[in-house]
């Protein structure tokens, strides 16, 4: 049976691997975003945080997934008009 939240089985295979870091955790965070389909990432970390709540405090995938859930920072700088003009 599939997975809809894990189709490739990612998430899973992350937290089986031994001295897995941060960077290989980002890598394949974005390989499972983009293989998720019809499911929204935004509503499937939640469920994937719940899913592996019993793996070690500070395993990396949790904190990709924590950081999955954030919104993305705004860099402060505007484009078109607003960003020529100033008090806009």
């Amino acid at each position: 049976m599939r997975d809809a939240l894990d189709p490739k089985g990612l998430i899973r295979e992350a937290y089986r691997i031994e001295g897995i870091g941060p960077e290989e955790c980002r890598s394949i965070f974005l390989d499972w975003a983009l293989s998720l389909g019809e499911v929204a990432p935004e509503a499937a970390i939640p469920e994937l945080l719940d899913r592996y709540a019993d793996q070690p405090e500070g395993h990396p995938m949790t904190a990709v997934l924590r950081e999955g859930m954030g919104t993305a920072a705004r860099t402060g700088r505007r484009g078109g008009r607003a960003g020529r003009t100033s008090g806009a």
